[in-house]
């Protein structure tokens, strides 16, 4: 097994696209593209600070949370999280951000690149409301490109079709998780766990 390293490695087993293909990347949010977004309840985030360490955060809230301004500009908002903000944190030394917008249902997905800043204005975080509560900040992204990805990805994974899902879900334990980092009694498991799931109660999403 050899490592891919040059581009002309790469095209031997991976050909450059035709031009009729890459027409399809844009600068700028076409009407499909900002109908999609208002469709979108799911998208990730992807960022890069300057040390290189590389952030894929997801975002999600009712259809319809991230508004588009315009054809070049889009607002996300922030909610209430683990307070880790790497993110963020990447987007204060490194502004060049990446997504991916979802739909359920739909195959093809929404790739979207761009300028990001991080913005408290009172009147737009209110704007940005969800459940009663206005974001806790924002973040406006300059849109530099934009494109759709074809469906094969979605297909392939079955993501959609819910007879392939895996039964039962996988349950994450935060408290197995955090009993053996902290080497406390087993007990702390449930407590752990219990809080998670407070927090997930519709009125503290």
């Amino acid at each position: 097994m050899a490592q891919i390293t040059s581009l002309e490695a790469l095209r031997r087993h991976i050909p450059a696209p035709n031009a009729v293909t890459k027409m399809k990347v844009l600068d700028h949010l076409d009407e499909q593209a900002r109908a999609f977004i208002t469709r979108s309840p799911f998208l990730v985030l992807s960022t890069v600070g300057e040390n290189g360490a590389v952030e894929v955060s997801p975002k999600g809230d009712e259809a319809g949370f991230v508004s588009v301004e315009d054809d070049r500009t889009i607002l996300i908002p922030d909610r209430n999280g683990n307070n880790l903000a790497f993110g963020m944190l990447n987007i204060l030394e490194n502004p060049e951000i990446g997504m991916i917008f979802l739909a359920p249902g739909t195959g093809e997905t929404l790739r979207v690149g761009g300028t990001a800043s991080i913005r408290d204005d009172a009147d737009v975080c209110a704007r940005l409301s969800s459940r009663g509560r206005p974001a806790k900040l924002f973040m406006q992204i300059a849109v530099k490109r934009a494109y759709f990805h074809c469906a094969r990805a979605i297909l392939r994974a079955g993501l959609w079709q819910t007879e392939t899902w895996p039964q039962p879900p996988m349950k994450v334990s935060f408290g197995k998780i955090f009993q053996k980092l902290m080497k406390a009694e087993d007990s702390i498991v449930k407590q752990i766990d219990d809080d998670v799931h407070a927090a997930y109660r519709p009125e503290n999403l």
